[in-house]
């Protein structure tokens, strides 16, 4: 059973910052895509950040120039830092995976953004 434990989520003033973590117990070595996506109430799930092997990132409009996605191969870590965070920023943070073993995508439990002075 693959397992994604997320963290680093909380409450933060316009313009702070905040890493999200994602552990995976999955091998980096056997994962295709890490990913970070969010949902916001009443909105759809939308992508936010991935990286995919080797190293491709990509990024949601939105959010170019202010998050940054990366991950320890060591750890089997990925993580979102995200900087001058905005209101509209707040929302549902999930962590994402698709192996290259079985093709199948796996998503973590969630973690809330709030931004809000």
């Amino acid at each position: 059973q693959v397992q994604l434990v997320e963290s680093g989520g909380g409450l933060v003033q316009p313009g702070g910052s905040l890493r999200l973590s994602c552990a995976t117990s999955e091998s980096i070595l056997n994962i295709y895509v890490m990913g970070w996506y969010r949902q916001a109430p009443g909105k759809q799930r939308e992508l936010v950040a991935s990286i995919t092997r080797p190293s491709s990132t990509n990024y949601a409009d939105s959010v170019k120039g202010r998050f940054t996605i990366s991950r320890d191969n060591a750890k089997n870590t990925v993580y979102l830092q995200m900087n001058s965070l905005k209101p509209e920023d707040t929302a549902v943070y999930y962590c994402n995976i698709r192996l290259l073993t079985n093709w199948n995508e796996y998503w973590g439990q969630g973690t809330q953004v709030t931004v809000s002075s």
